[in-house]
């Protein structure tokens, strides 16, 4: 009987221990859950490289998995995902100028209008803020760095057209490198080739002629320009130009880090022209740069990297070679709805430190606004 009694107590203790052990081992994986959220949520946003497909929809994402028969692309990798709504300030559909300052510096303004609302008030941009902080700042474009993308970071006008006064304020600006054409606006504000070269190094930028030229360049502020207008020789240019921006940026800014934004800028044009095969190799020399960027990201951690669009360009449809879907495949067609851009939403794609804090859709001011609170 006592030693029932002394095995019944045994067992009472082993199972009460056991269950203490359980409840235990569960605190731990709770509080070691919660100790890591903190850590992923406090983790500083050092650096920022912000890609912007001008006329990119979500359909030129959807073409480009097809064409790659649905293997794994750069942005089916993106640790998270959302969606913007394009519309400008007076327009259901927008133009490039109000869609860049939106994401620029966080506030809707008008078709056409750079970087300050429609009474003229500047809005401070996601390159002011990071400047203000220390850190090297920079753009990187396939077509002229005085286009309405780029400029709605670093220019304020009423008329994104204004390219003398654009040029003016990009040599005024803090931007620490510009890769792009364009030389042409410089000449025609400065009246002159010489005149433009002469406004330029008294600016403080150092001009290059190549991408090659910078490797040997220290120079601190850096104007690369590759062409009058629109870079030519596209192929594998932009993965160039980005890493070129890159190491730039990451000597300039050293402890304090950087802002990139990177325009993949033609993907538009074809667009525009209904061209899809052309928006294909577009689409094809703008995934390199995103593949750039998501490598330094993860070489260096405190790196967030966001791809989006400015609007959508087109209305691409991709559609069935045949109604009856009994069939077996027909093939698919790539078809367009206008010449022009679309009032549709467009996809956000995060990689790195800080893409679990934008989520679902939003505004495109919403996500401009974002960014520069995470540098803040």
């Amino acid at each position: 009987m006592i030693l029932l009694r002394r095995y019944k107590s045994f067992r009472n203790f082993a199972r009460r221990l056991t269950i203490t052990l359980h409840v235990m081992r569960r605190l731990i994986l709770i509080v070691t859950a919660l100790i890591t959220t903190i850590v992923v949520e406090a983790q500083e946003v050092k650096n920022i490289i912000f890609l912007i497909g001008d006329g990119m929809g979500l359909t030129s994402v959807s073409m480009m998995q097809l064409e790659n028969n649905y293997a794994e692309t750069i942005f089916d990798r993106a640790d998270n995902i959302a969606l913007q709504k394009t519309y400008s300030l007076d327009n259901r559909v927008t133009d490039s100028a109000a869609s860049g300052t939106a994401l620029a510096t966080g506030a809707k303004t008008n078709n056409t209008v750079l970087g300050q609302l429609p009474d003229g008030t500047r809005l401070e941009s996601l390159m002011d803020v990071a400047s203000a902080k220390g850190k090297a700042t920079g753009v990187v474009v396939t077509t002229y760095v005085q286009h309405a993308t780029p400029a709605a970071f670093y220019a304020h006008v009423a008329s994104r057209h204004d390219y003398t006064t654009i040029s003016e304020q990009l040599l005024a600006s803090p931007l620490d490198i510009a890769i792009g054409g364009g030389t042409a606006y410089f000449d025609e504000r400065y009246g002159g080739r010489n005149e433009a070269l002469q406004a330029i190094e008294d600016s403080g930028f150092t001009l290059l002629e190549s991408l090659d030229d910078a490797l040997w360049c220290d120079a601190p502020r850096q104007l690369i320009l590759l062409a009058e207008k629109e870079v030519e020789d596209r192929l594998g240019y932009l993965a160039s130009a980005t890493t070129t921006a890159l190491n730039h940026l990451e000597r300039e800014g050293g402890r304090k880090g950087f802002v990139l934004m990177v325009e993949g800028s033609i993907i538009d044009g074809a667009g525009h022209g209904n061209d899809a095969v052309g928006q294909q190799a577009e689409m094809r020399d703008f995934m390199e740069a995103i593949g750039v960027a998501v490598v330094y990201a993860k070489k260096h951690p405190n790196t967030l990297v966001v791809v989006t669009a400015d609007h959508e360009t087109g209305g691409l449809a991709i559609v069935s070679g045949n109604s009856d879907f009994n069939l077996s495949e027909q093939g698919i067609e790539y078809r367009w709805a206008t010449d022009g851009h679309s009032g549709e939403m467009v996809p956000i794609y995060l990689y790195g430190a800080g893409a679990e804090s934008i989520n679902g859709i939003m505004e495109n001011a919403e996500l401009g606004a974002a960014l520069k609170e995470l540098l803040r």
